[in-house]
């Protein structure tokens, strides 16, 4: 995929404000790509204060069929630790059936692989329009968090108006597994401080006499949890909503071996742990998590520094399932921050955002059923629901539209993204093509099929 080759050689790098304008090649390039590929519209939306997102429409020639709306987004992480990349992450390499680059996998191969389904599909139809009509939605501040989502969403709403979103930042479970995903958890950001004072102290001279912001912020941390894992918020798992006998089932019959897992998922980690009564993949796709991400206070540096810290910070993050809401979730973990702050200790409690709320389509809803027969077909063999442990803005599309939300994707959960040396599977990627093409003629013989009477 030459053409994917050129794409990643722009570093979009939307978190970072030097790269904003490599955002906006990025938008170019793909508008230009879509426009040689026959798109009769295509719009750069670049007024602000979003990063550039690419828009484009190809009507169908029956007026009557689906419009089908697909996400994506166009943006890519940072490249630290450059050091332990084996190429620079902006020279794309092609090695054997990969391609090697950041954004191969996350998300501008899946992008470009929309791009080749169209291709296919009216080849496949001889036809001169999808047989649905098709939007194209590229954002570029999906790595930031999406923080302008919302507003896009509401100043665009009438030009993304659609029958059903096909989100296509998502991942199979496994080369020889291939799997629809079904829903993604929601992600809320924290951070607290707990200060003591206004400026370090001596310990000999204050040690024992004044409270210990680092102790303290300590004690909370380790409240978090109990024994089992299981996080001590106050009602934190009231709404949380359990996965269907038939998706525990989907999950239950996936490969797993812990070691083989562990090496490519853990990080070095020795063994799997998690809240009890539940299999790992049910620990990371259905249940939800609080982590700890960061703790600072006080001295860190060479050798000892006999001091009470002034204050002390802890950032925290949970996952959250269907029907779990950032907003319910930061209520509770003020309460708990109060009901675990001493007397003495001040406690600020700082919220990244609004979060994003958790998304989920039950596997028996038709138009996931299209997707499974279209993945099966791609693939030649059985498909299974599984859910994906990280987030998205897939809440907010649903919502914000009214409309169904499913999930189309072809790369693999070790594609190192967000990581050194990031890379997709090619082969994987053609699949993710075909099932696509023929879900265009599927979805769009399913709504004929209606009509007749």
């Amino acid at each position: 995929m030459p053409t994917l080759c050129d794409w990643l050689r722009i570093p979009s790098i939307g978190v970072d404000p030097a790269h904003h304008p490599d955002v906006r090649r990025s938008a170019d390039w793909l508008a230009t790509q879509l426009k040689q590929d026959g798109w009769p519209e295509v719009e750069v939306w670049d007024e602000g204060p979003a990063l550039p997102a690419v828009f484009a429409c190809w009507p169908a020639e029956d007026p009557d069929a689906p419009t089908v709306l697909v996400y994506g987004h166009h943006d890519v992480q940072p490249v630290d630790p450059v050091g332990k990349w084996e190429h620079p992450p902006f020279e794309p390499r092609v090695v054997g059936e990969e391609i090697r680059g950041r954004g191969a996998s996350d998300d501008k191969g899946q992008v470009a692989m929309h791009l080749l389904a169209v291709k296919a599909h009216l080849a496949a139809t001889k036809q001169s329009a999808p047989s649905v009509t098709l939007k194209l939605f590229v954002e570029g501040e999906e790595e930031s968090g999406s923080p302008h989502f919302r507003k896009t969403l509401e100043d665009r709403g009438e030009r993304l108006e659609c029958d059903l979103v096909v989100f296509t930042d998502t991942a199979l479970h496994e080369r020889d597994a291939p799997t629809v995903n079904t829903g993604q958890r929601g992600v809320l950001g924290a951070e607290i401080v707990f200060e003591g004072g206004t400026e370090d102290v001596h310990s000999g001279r204050a040690g024992g006499a004044i409270p210990n912001p680092a102790t303290a912020l300590a004690k909370l941390i380790a409240a978090l949890h109990d024994d089992d894992g299981r996080i001590q918020l106050p009602h934190f798992y009231d709404d949380v909503r359990e996965p269907s006998a038939k998706e525990r089932e989907d999950y239950g019959s996936l490969p797993f071996d812990e070691r083989d897992w562990l090496k490519r998922n853990g990080g070095g980690a020795q063994k799997t742990h998690g809240e009890p009564g539940y299999t790992t993949y049910e620990r990371l796709w259905v249940r939800p998590t609080a982590e700890v991400n960061g703790i600072s206070g006080g001295y860190t540096g060479p050798g000892f520094k006999t001091i009470i810290p002034a204050s002390a910070t802890a950032k925290i993050s949970f996952r959250l399932v269907p029907d779990q809401h950032p907003d319910r979730t930061t209520a509770q973990l003020r309460r708990f921050v109060e009901d675990h702050t001493p007397d003495g200790i001040t406690a600020t409690v700082t919220i990244r955002g609004e979060g994003v709320p958790p998304y989920a389509i039950s596997p028996d809803d038709p138009a996931n059923a299209t997707v499974k027969k279209a993945v099966e077909m791609a693939f030649d063999q059985p498909v299974r629901f599984a859910r994906a442990g990280g987030s998205g803005p897939a809440a907010v599309l649903q919502q914000k539209l009214g409309v169904p939300l499913v999930y189309l994707g072809a790369t693999l959960p070790d594609d190192r993204v967000h990581a050194p040396n990031e890379r997709v599977v090619v082969p994987l990627l053609l699949k993710g093509a075909e099932a696509a093409a023929h879900l265009w003629r599927m979805l769009a013989e399913a709504e004929i099929a209606k009509r007749v009477p």
